[in-house]
């Protein structure tokens, strides 16, 4: 599932590709995947015009023009793709923007969630209303008092999309293994030193993530081990344990992370 460092690579495809230049026509194969907007509409809003630097929010990514914005939320399985001139469109690019030069896809095979557009000044806020703030802009002072209290555990708080904006269920995994902390840990359990650490491993996992453009699969992660037969900790060899927690399936560390 795309997670926030997946939706930086995908703002950078469009800020290489489609910054400052002219739409010149968008195809829409399958409006399933258009939200608030008819396929017809939003053809007619961007045609012509001038795609504008793109910015990124939580899992949104967001790039104005010399009319609407357009935004678009890649889901599940969505994704952003360049394709150049007579490269055959795979079979789940449902909808594209043609500008000089190639192609933007939009590719997503189920479909969760989409493109919209906003219209008025006002219109980026309401679609966005809601959401916490970005995750990779949290300083440690705001962050301790996001997670809240209470029985809630920790993970839950870091998925949730109106708490912190762009964490998903990789991301939360990562960590708070590297921060020793238990995933069903009740956030009104967390010391100040504890919430302390899971935000500079946050600050840590996003500043190698981000740039990458994906959550990084390497050895020393728990990310890179997560999936195997038989997986093992990365740090301590022990096995490594599996449940649902707060509806996802999620991977610890039942040494590394004691309850």
């Amino acid at each position: 599932m795309p997670e926030m460092p997946d939706v930086e690579g995908f703002r950078a495809v469009l800020a290489e590709h489609g910054a400052g230049r002219r739409v010149e026509r968008v195809e829409v194969a399958d409006a399933g995947v258009l939200r608030d907007v008819s396929a017809r509409r939003l053809e007619r809003s961007l045609r012509g015009r001038r795609l504008g630097d793109p910015e990124r929010h939580g899992k949104w990514l967001i790039t104005g023009t010399d009319g609407p914005a357009l935004l678009m939320h890649f889901g599940m399985t969505g994704e952003l793709h360049w394709a150049g001139p007579g490269q055959e469109r795979h079979r789940h690019d449902r909808v594209v923007f043609a500008v000089d030069g190639g192609e933007l896809r939009f590719r997503d095979m189920r479909k969760l969630q989409g493109i919209t557009l906003a219209e008025r000044p006002d219109g980026i806020s309401r679609v966005l209303a809601g959401l916490g703030p970005d995750a990779a802009g949290i300083g440690r002072a705001d962050f301790g008092g996001m997670l809240g209290g209470g029985r809630r555990a920790v993970k839950a708080a870091l998925i949730d999309q109106s708490v912190i904006a762009g964490l998903g269920n990789l991301l939360a995994d990562e960590i708070l293994w590297r921060a020793r902390i238990h995933p069903r840990r009740p956030a009104g359990d967390l010391e100040p030193a504890d919430r302390a650490r899971v935000h500079g491993q946050l600050r840590r996992v996003l500043r190698a993530a981000i740039p990458a453009g994906r959550v990084l699969d390497r050895a020393r992660w728990l990310t890179g081990s997560r999936d195997a037969d038989g997986a093992q900790c990365p740090r301590c060899g022990a096995t490594l344990a599996r449940d649902r927690v707060a509806g996802r399936g999620t991977v610890w560390c039942p040494h590394c992370q004691p309850v």
